[in-house]
């Protein structure tokens, strides 16, 4: 039996489950990958509002990625909260120096449904020199207006781009990838169905696509793959805690 590749989480902790570590790690496992996880911050929340929101430091932060990199063969890396540019920065200097080939996705969080604030939106400009060394950035459409606006897209040559559609108001629940210059829609796998809101929907697209990512499926399958996942959670209940299965 095939040994399930080793995939890392450096998220949120978030006591709901919904969102950041605990559903990260209810996704790898759906996905048979292995999946471990490194707190970046501890967060007081519901499905529904955040309350508060205490970071890790980076140093204690950047340790913990060190040990599983050197006790276990890293195939993929998921990114969710950060601080900071520079936070972000160090957690990607850490993995490479590590392993260059690792594929590392960061789901751009810069701010909760909520609107409670995650990412320091002054350190926005510095992050120019990290974007490039990802894989796969995942914005969602008002993320990608910002980066946009700062000129923060990746080159695509380098890091591909994934534009979530579910906040999009003409092409509702499609999704675009950007990946060598080229453009790939993603429409949903079928029409007329009911999707729920959910908490944490996209940290689930962004790890499913990071478990495709670690099992050697090239970036579009990963991609279709993930959205058919997110697609089945959204609608596995009405509440904003969705099931995985």
């Amino acid at each position: 039996m095939q040994e399930r590749p080793y995939v890392i989480s450096i998220a949120g902790f978030d006591p709901s489950g919904g969102a950041g570590l605990l559903s990260d790690s209810k996704t790898f496992e759906q996905s048979k990958v292995m999946g471990l996880g490194v707190c970046t911050a501890l967060t007081l929340q519901t499905a529904s509002k955040c309350l508060n929101l205490e970071w890790r430091p980076i140093d204690e932060v950047t340790k913990a990625i060190q040990l599983l990199i050197k006790n276990y063969t890293i195939s993929a890396v998921k990114i969710g909260i950060v601080k900071d540019a520079e936070f972000l920065s160090k957690i990607v200097e850490t993995v490479k120096e590590s392993d260059s080939e690792v594929k590392i996705v960061w789901d751009p969080v810069l701010k909760s449904t909520s609107e409670f604030t995650f990412f320091d939106p002054e350190t926005l400009p510095q992050l120019k020199n990290t974007i490039n060394k990802l894989s796969l950035i995942t914005p969602n459409y008002n993320e990608y207006n910002v980066l946009k606006q700062y000129h923060l897209l990746p080159d695509t040559y380098e890091c591909s781009l994934l534009i979530k559609g579910g906040h999009s108001e003409d092409r509702l629940g499609t999704d675009t990838l950007v990946e060598n210059g080229k453009e790939t829609l993603l429409v949903p796998a079928e029409s007329n169905t009911i999707y729920f809101p959910k908490h944490g929907s996209g940290c689930v697209l962004s790890s499913a696509i990071t478990a495709e990512l670690a099992k050697g499926e090239n970036m579009e399958k990963a991609c279709r793959t993930g959205k058919l996942y997110i697609e089945k959670f959204l609608k596995s209940n009405p509440s904003l805690l969705g099931t995985h299965s």
